[in-house]
């Protein structure tokens, strides 16, 4: 049998083998660096917290000390991306593009780029997603431990893809969703080398992260019975609702993201900046309307009681201040703060049908909240399954998955007939071409 070439891809045993070895390598470095990555931005966040807290108790207009602390890390965030401009945005449409054939893969230097420029944005409290930027640092780590194996150009776009689905394993404590999400959202196949490398990688990195986080389900649920089988209707009916929200959320994202960048009279770091004030302003006001949202996500999970005022307002906040965050071109991802709208969504669904329905329903409070978190995400993703596994590992709770499999199956299905494209498609359309990227990075 004559040898692989340099651009073939090995078929023999050994060449999986090596395949295999090389992902789990890979693996173990996106773990600590994943995991360090989410520790440095918990720390951020109590931090902010407490930054917000002393900024309370302050004589005259405390409300400037949250604002210039998010735009001081939104505009550093932006330098980074200056220097580095691939590390704008969430990443994930470049991975794609990547396998795809329609961009090179990353580089090493990428990573700290992600990293630093991440914990800069989140931390300030710009509500955008961990997720993201640890996709990406997982594909640049794949790529560049590709490379390093001597593999194949098609093997290291493989490789880089596989280790994009660790990345998000580590961002989520969820290995069989990241598997899923290379699966299902990126490759859209199940060849058998990308499905050793993808296992292989997530089970490495997940097992390194929780070394650094702790070996704990992301959400601590209190255990919850399954709905009632004649709730199902109302499942399916939020979901319907569901999908037409997801639709406008993924409207708004793209309309900040072009009328933002048509704004050429400012420079992009004045619009990071502002951005940033912006998001500040409403940290001081409240501060679980920024942010990540794990803590928000945590309360409402844990069945702790939030009046139906308090949120509306919080929804109606993340909802803008989400799109608006991430038109700052900035590192930071989509995913963890949609988490948070549709677990608010689902709150307020059922806090509304509570208040007509003559028998008290607040039990359907947590599942709902559940189930619009991963429904929200088909929606806008148009990755179901990635979304219900997900959901489902960072909460341990499978009593609803009946009625979130009704729920996000119903949503995709409105997101389809009113055609909105999947997000992350209509974001990998917006991508600049690499030779004005390499002029940027240059500049």
């Amino acid at each position: 049998m004559p040898a692989a070439g340099p651009d073939q891809p090995d078929d023999s045993m050994r060449g999986s083998v090596h395949i295999c070895v090389t992902a789990i390598v890979a693996g173990v470095v996106i773990g600590f660096v994943g995991g360090a990555f989410r520790w440095c931005l918990q720390t951020a966040d109590e931090l902010r917290i407490d930054l917000v807290d002393w900024a309370h108790g302050l004589p005259g207009p405390g409300w400037l000390v949250p604002m210039a602390a998010a735009a001081a890390g939104a505009t550093l965030a932006a330098v980074i991306v200056r220097w580095e401009p691939l590390a704008a945005g969430s990443g994930i449409q470049h991975v794609e593009a990547v396998f795809l054939g329609e961009a090179r893969p990353p580089l090493i230097r990428l990573v700290p780029a992600k990293f630093i420029g991440g914990v800069l944005s989140m931390g300030s409290g710009l509500v955008l997603g961990r997720e993201g930027p640890t996709v990406h640092m997982g594909a640049a780590i794949g790529a560049e431990a590709a490379r390093r194996a001597r593999l194949p150009d098609s093997e290291v776009r493989m490789m880089q893809t596989a280790l994009g689905g660790a990345g998000l394993a580590v961002a989520f404590n969820a290995p069989i969703g990241g598997a899923l999400f290379t699966l299902e959202e990126v490759t859209k196949s199940f060849r058998v080398k990308t499905v050793l490398a993808t296992l292989f990688s997530c089970v490495a990195a997940v097992a390194c992260s929780r070394l650094v986080l702790g070996n704990h389900a992301d959400f601590q649920v209190e255990p919850i019975g399954a709905p009632a089988l004649a709730w199902l209707p109302l499942f399916l009916v939020f979901g319907l609702l569901t999908g037409g929200l997801g639709a406008a959320y993924n409207g708004l994202v793209l309309w900040f993201l072009d009328h933002v960048g048509a704004i050429r009279r400012i420079p992009t770091l004045a619009k990071a900046a502002i951005i940033g004030a912006i998001i500040g302003f409403a940290m001081f006001v409240y501060p679980l309307a920024v942010g990540g949202g794990e803590d928000l996500m945590q309360r409402i999970l844990g069945g702790q009681h939030i009046v139906l005022t308090v949120v509306i307002g919080i929804l109606a906040v993340r909802f803008v201040a989400g799109p608006l965050s991430y038109s700052a071109a900035v590192p930071g991802g989509l995913f963890a703060p949609l988490l948070a709208v549709g677990a608010l969504w689902g709150l307020l669904f059922v806090g509304c049908f509570n208040a007509v329905w003559p028998e008290d329903a607040s039990q359907l409070a947590v599942p709902m909240a559940l189930v619009g978190m991963a429904a929200l995400f088909g929606a806008t993703v148009r990755a179901p399954l990635t979304g219900m596994v997900v959901v489902t590992e960072m909460t341990a709770t499978t009593a609803t998955l009946v009625p979130m499999m009704a729920a996000t199956a119903a949503a995709v299905l409105v997101a389809y007939l009113v055609g909105s494209p999947p997000i992350y498609e209509s974001l990998r359309e917006r991508m600049p071409d690499e030779a004005s990227i390499e002029r940027r990075g240059d500049g």
